[in-house]
Order: C-alpha cells, then structure tokens, then sequence
C-alpha cells in the first residue's frame, strides 16, 4: 500500500513543483505594471514570446512618438526598392551634399565632406547601428515619406506613420515629431523581419543582421547577457524614450517594445526615468524568460 501511495504521491509533488517553478505561473503583468506605476508620465509596453505566445499589453494600441525607431520603417522601404531594382544595396554610390545634413552637429556623417561618395550599404548601416540622422534624412529621401507611409498600409501597420517631411502629415508632426506609432505595431514589425516576411526572405535577413549590430546599448541590451543577440532600435527625444527589441533568448525569442510620452525628467543622462524604466523592464523580462540564468550586469560596468 505504502509503494501505491508513493507512487501516486510523487507526480502530484512533481506537478505542484512544476507550476511554482514555470515562468508561466510568474505574474509578469503585474510586475510590469508595477514598473510603471510611479513613471511621471504616460508609457506603453507590448511583450510577446514567440514560441509559447504569452502576451502581456499595456496601453500597447496608443499612439506615441517613434523618435528614431522611425528608421525601421524607413529602411523597410528602402529594402523594397532594392528588391525591385530601383536602388543597389552595396553597388549604388551616393554622393554626399550638404543639403542633406541633419540641422544638428551629430552623427558620423555630419564631418562627411560636399561631393564625397559612399555606398547605400553602409548609409543604412549608419543609419540603424550608429542612429545617424544624416544617413537617416538621406534614406527617408531616397523611400519617400508617402511611399513608406503607403508600405506601411499595405502591410496591416495603420497606426505607424512617417511625419516628418511627409506631405499632410504637419499636424501630426507637431504632435509626435518624426513618426509615430504603438508598442504593439512597431514589436510586430520586428517579428516580420525575423521571421523573414518582410519584403522577401532575403532582405529579410541582410535587416535583422543590421539591427542585431547597434552601437546604442545602454539601455534594455543593457540587461540582457552580451553573449545573447538580441535586434534593437531605440529612440529618444526630450519627453520620449523608447526602444523595441527583440531577444533570440535560449528558451525562445521573445520581442517587446517600450515608448514613453510627456515624460516630465527631460534630462539626457542615465538616471534619465525613461532610461531607468527601459532597463527596469528589460531586466524583468530577461528573469521572467530565463529564470534559471545567472548573469547580471558586471560590477562596475557603468563606466563604460
């Protein structure tokens, strides 16, 4: 009787074990709503992983600012035109003027001499790795405001939008700045490319290996191990932090964008709220996917 018992006994051990231990039993909306409940301003977030579809929504459908996560949609559009012969990814030559230049004295290619020639390639290297906003204007010039606006349609992103230097978009630009968009359509976007549905399989993946090099990451990849590729775009203007990223985790891809708005800590260094909300739910994400990961960030790593 006692072997019986035993027996029965011990799957049901293993079963309460079970659903303590499971990520799924973690109550990560909670934990994130928490995160947020303080922040002195608004903020959205939009989590997804890809392999148990566990989905977590916070205010994921509102409208926010892209600031520079703007360049995915507009390297996609890029990409398009590449695909339909009308630009060559690493042939095309294109010569610098200094029309082109961002009004602001930042970015790689703001020293770039009147007349000087580069390939396509490596502007929009520039643009997504370093955040170039020259390169950026320069790409948004060779897509088209309307044209990345019209892909966008096409491709069931209705909410994301290219404003800037885009014609009927002034009002909206005075609202959002450069673009707009939700948590949910721009982490969606991301999946597209890693999942090889975006343009075709092959731009697809020249996309994702540009967004899996990025020069920015203090913030969420600041939490994630340097060992785990994670793709990445970050944004930020005075009132508005964002970032999207999606993570090639060892229990499975998960993807999440965070944006803020009306962020009242306008200041531009680390203890920046936003800056802090993005790596505070980036490092619960990380746990929440990888419980039985060990890593955190070294000692002494904000030095660098």
């Amino acid at each position: 009787m006692k072997s019986i018992q035993r027996i029965l006994i011990l799957p049901i051990l293993m079963i309460i074990a079970l659903s303590v231990s499971s990520p799924a039993q973690d109550n990560l909306p909670q934990k994130l709503k928490s995160a947020i409940a303080g922040f002195k301003g608004d903020a959205g977030i939009y989590v997804r992983h890809l392999q148990t579809g566990e989905i977590v929504e916070i205010n994921a459908d509102t409208l926010f600012p892209t600031a520079s996560m703007i360049k995915i949609p507009i390297m996609l559009k890029v990409f398009d035109l590449i695909e339909q012969g009308k630009l060559d990814y690493g042939a095309d030559l294109l010569w610098y003027a200094d029309s082109i230049n961002y009004p602001y004295g930042d970015g790689i290619l703001y020293s770039f001499q009147e007349g000087k020639s580069i390939s396509l390639d490596k502007i929009i290297s520039l643009m997504i790795t370093y955040s170039d906003n020259h390169a950026s204007l320069w790409c948004q010039k060779l897509a088209g405001g309307e044209n990345i606006n019209r892909w966008l349609d096409d491709h069931q992103f209705p909410k994301t939008r290219m404003n800037s230097r885009t014609e009927g978009r002034h009002e909206d630009w005075k609202k959002y700045g450069w673009g707009q968009t939700t948590p949910r359509e721009m982490a969606e976007m991301m999946v597209m490319i890693r999942e090889g549905r975006a343009i075709s399989s092959a731009a697809s993946e020249t996309m994702y290996r540009v967004l899996t090099r990025p020069y920015w990451d203090d913030e969420a990849l600041s939490q994630i191990p340097p060992y785990v590729q994670a793709a990445s775009k970050n944004g930020a203007v005075n009132q508005s932090r964002s970032e999207v990223v999606l993570v090639n985790a060892p229990s499975g891809d998960y993807v999440f964008c965070i944006i803020t708005q009306n962020q009242e800590d306008i200041s531009w260094d680390a203890s920046n709220e936003g800056f802090v909300l993005i790596r505070t739910v980036s490092r619960i994400l990380w746990h929440h996917f990888e419980p039985g990961h060990q890593w955190k960030p070294a000692a002494g790593i904000g030095k660098y």
